[in-house]
């Protein structure tokens, strides 16, 4: 969460951020996982650690570019979605002032708040509609209005998370020649990056941290496991 001075007024900044720890733990995510996966398979099935790196690194290109893709859509999904109902709620205070006054009093209620408590609230709102507007759009609906580079930042975060996450797994195969070992390499490391990852991502979320460290390590490890498995069952060596 980032805190903000500016001509003596608080502002702070937690959508912003929210969103991009949200980017930042989708792409570390999966970059960690998949290329685990991926690395660990073929390692079961060819002895080159040459032909693993290749593969590898194409899959962390890919993979990053179809993340960084599918996050620039959701957000501009979002976006669209904001302004379509902030137009419907514009309509809704001029088209049907009564029950939005309703509704008014209805989220102030929930906040045990009375009506005679709340209605001067309600008369300041309706000498400043677009206040009025915003209030609704964060109080009824729980949308906020994105900034102008959401769509963008939320790319590039996730791809460059992605990245990162997947070069984890796959640098001990840039390094070493024996597969086998590479992949002891590998797998320890990458254990260590999804534990703490895991944790970490328990304490933005305000879950337990030891909880999430064993169940990400516990689902990136099975994939793991599994793609060699199943590599080792149908390699033709």
């Amino acid at each position: 969460m980032a805190h903000e001075h500016r001509d003596g007024q608080h502002v702070e900044r937690h959508f912003a951020s929210g969103n991009l720890v949200r980017d930042i733990v989708i792409g570390m995510a999966d970059g960690l996982t998949v290329p685990f996966a991926l690395a660990a398979g073929l390692t079961g099935a060819v002895s080159q650690t040459r032909l693993i790196v290749l593969a590898g690194s194409a899959e962390i290109a890919a993979g990053s570019i179809a993340m960084g893709l599918g996050g620039y859509l959701a957000a501009k999904g979002d976006a669209t979605h904001y302004e379509s109902e902030r137009q419907r709620e514009e309509r809704a205070i001029v088209e049907r002032v009564q029950d939005e006054e309703r509704e008014i009093y209805e989220i102030f209620s929930t906040y045990g708040v009375s009506q005679e408590e709340s209605t001067p609230v309600l008369n300041a709102l309706k000498r400043k509609p677009q206040a009025w507007v915003d209030f609704m759009m964060r109080f009824e609906l729980g949308l906020e209005k994105q900034e102008p580079q959401r769509a963008r930042n939320s790319a590039a975060t996730i791809a460059a998370s992605y990245i990162v996450g997947g070069l984890i797994p796959l640098a001990p195969y840039i390094f070493l020649h024996n597969v086998y070992s590479a992949l002891t390499w590998s797998v320890l490391i990458t254990i260590v990056a999804l534990a703490v990852f895991g944790f970490i991502k328990g304490r933005v979320a305000g879950i337990s941290p030891l909880r999430s460290a064993i169940q990400t390590t516990l689902t990136g490890s099975l994939a793991a496991a599994a793609a060699f498995g199943l590599a080792r069952l149908f390699s033709v060596e």
